[in-house]
């Protein structure tokens, strides 16, 4: 079978492209720029390595403040960047309270921009199969009003058919598997991160809860525990 039979551009243009401008149309320019962005992490994201990973973070961060004080949180080597910035803001904010209210906004913040990705990839899968409809329109209207020469009903009914082809495949193979995707590793994602700034609210409270000798008794049972 000839793979070019199942290429044309024009149907590629009207779905593909038709996709593209109404997904648009919902999103803002910054929103689809991380749409595309969101393709490079998505298969080489690993979010449990992530979440392991910002365990072992916060038990150094905890070791180093229970001996030096909140204020060298900052100092203890971290990959990740939104551990990084909890590690420079707790050093910052060593009011517990303070350091709270700034990570619910960030996480906010953060649910905010994913979702706005999400939508970009939502809005292209449910568009797909009405532009592959729109092309089946097109392509029956160019069949019926070709119906005196045969040789241009066949050009009209492979646009129908292939409009209607490459809308089910855009939304149901491509766009749709991508948002989905997305979506999980968002709430995988922002678990992981909502854990570690309980955990370092936790070690803020503690820093601010009683003498060095019991600040550190405190954070080292519960470094056993956690570990």
């Amino acid at each position: 079978m000839d793979g070019a039979i199942f290429l044309d551009p024009v149907a590629i243009l009207l779905v593909f492209g038709g996709s593209l401008v109404a997904a648009a149309m919902r999103s803002t320019g910054r929103d689809l720029a991380r749409a595309m962005a969101a393709l490079k992490p998505l298969f080489a994201m690993r979010v449990d390595a992530e979440a392991q990973a910002s365990r072992v973070a916060v038990n150094r961060i905890a070791e180093r403040t229970a001996r030096t004080g909140l204020a060298t949180a900052d100092r203890v080597p971290v990959v990740e960047n939104f551990l990084a910035r909890a590690a420079v803001r707790l050093s910052d904010l060593p009011d517990p309270q303070q350091f709270v209210a700034w990570g619910e906004t960030e996480l906010a913040a953060r649910a905010e921009r994913h979702a706005a990705v999400h939508s970009v990839w939502r809005a292209a899968a449910d568009s797909a199969p009405a532009m592959g409809m729109i092309g089946t329109v097109i392509g029956l209207i160019r069949m019926f009003s070709a119906m005196d020469d045969p040789a241009r009903i066949g050009p009209g009914m492979a646009l129908a058919l292939l409009t209607t082809l490459y809308g089910v495949i855009l939304a149901n193979c491509i766009a749709g598997p991508i948002a989905a995707r997305l979506e999980r590793l968002s709430r995988a994602e922002l678990i992981w991160q909502r854990d570690a700034l309980e955990r370092l609210a936790a070690i803020a409270r503690e820093e601010n809860g009683g003498p060095l000798e019991t600040r550190v008794a405190r954070i080292e049972a519960r470094l056993r525990v956690v570990a």
